[in-house]
């Protein structure tokens, strides 16, 4: 029985990244659906609906393939922290993050539409930031980009800067958790 080639439904270079490093063979093909952005549903019910609408927005047209979409989230308490719109956005949400515990969700689908089979799935990572100072959030931000990234920062860029401690998986705050990831692909015939 031939292998269903892999396909990742987005155009993240740190998901391709974790992927490459494990050595996985597959393609990307950016998903063109539109994520939801909804107050009335958790991080975790939000984060799995964009992930799920990624995956069948690009398994509709590779039926045969195993495709993987997945949506990150970032929570201070109920309130979602999304992608800044500028700079000065960016410095905000490190300011409401400095010496605080958030929640980064990554809401996960794999679908091979031809078997039927669909498997959605979450996890969460608490992570818990040091109190900053304004120079150190502008020395961050200047040092990174922070406006493609959930909450404003990327923990694998400069993280040691800005994190006090990770409880949870690490690659799931860079934007794949790949533990449960690698244990989930098994089902669909790929590891």
């Amino acid at each position: 029985m031939k292998k269903a080639p892999f396909i990742l439904a987005s155009g993240s270079p740190r998901r391709a990244q974790l992927l490459r490093e494990l050595e996985f063979e597959f393609k990307i093909i950016p998903s063109n659906a539109d994520e939801v952005d909804s107050g009335h549903l958790t991080g975790k019910e939000l984060a799995e609906l964009n992930a799920y609408s990624k995956a069948r927005a690009v398994a509709k047209q590779h039926p045969q393939a195993v495709v993987f979409g997945c949506d990150t989230v970032v929570y201070l308490g109920t309130t979602p922290l999304g992608k800044p719109h500028n700079l000065k956005a960016a410095r905000h949400m490190l300011r409401k993050l400095s010496g605080n515990t958030h929640r980064v969700i990554s809401g996960c689908c794999l679908m091979h539409l031809t078997e039927h089979h669909c498997d959605i799935f979450s996890e969460t990572t608490e992570v818990t930031f040091r109190e900053l100072s304004a120079s150190q959030i502008k020395r961050y931000s200047e040092r990174i980009n922070p406006l493609d990234k959930a909450g404003g920062y990327a923990i694998q860029d400069g993280g040691e800067m800005i994190v006090e401690r990770v409880h949870g998986s690490f690659t799931n705050v860079v934007g794949l958790p790949v533990e449960t990831l690698c244990r989930r692909l098994k089902a669909f015939g790929i590891d």
